[in-house]
């Protein structure tokens, strides 16, 4: 699928840093295992390519380039999802993503249930080359 380029389908946020403390202090903040995932997660998210920023939105922890997001990770009650904004565009063939919404789909992590580490990462790197092709 290719990226939407209709003005609506732009979310921009402000206030993106290279590093952002509010990130880690809400890194910090998840406990447990649960916290151990979040932690895991956002690391991959901020290593996944040049230029990455982040910023806490709506209460997830949030990579953009630039100003536009491309991923999250969120901490719930018993699992942690990464999401990508533009997830329905992004190639999944192991069939980790889940959601049903227009654009987002997010990957669920949970305490002793393994991923498939090479898919997840190949989403994320796939989210970001997906958000750098809107960019351009």
């Amino acid at each position: 699928m290719t990226p939407d380029h209709t003005p609506f389908a732009w979310l921009r946020f402000t206030g993106a840093v290279e590093h952002d403390p509010a990130v880690d202090a809400w890194l910090n903040g998840v406990s447990g295992e649960l916290g151990a995932l979040a932690q895991a997660g956002f690391q991959r998210l901020r290593e996944c390519g040049a230029g990455v920023r982040e910023l806490m939105h709506d209460g997830f922890a949030t990579v953009c380039v630039q100003d536009a997001p491309f991923a999250y990770v969120g901490a719930f009650k018993a699992h942690v999802n990464i999401g990508f904004f533009h997830g329905v565009a992004l190639p999944d063939p192991t069939g980790l993503l889940e959601g049903t919404g227009k654009r987002m789909r997010h990957v669920k992590l949970r305490p002793g249930r393994p991923v498939d580490e090479a898919a997840l990462d190949a989403l994320i790197a796939a989210a970001y080359r997906d958000i750098l092709v809107r960019l351009e």
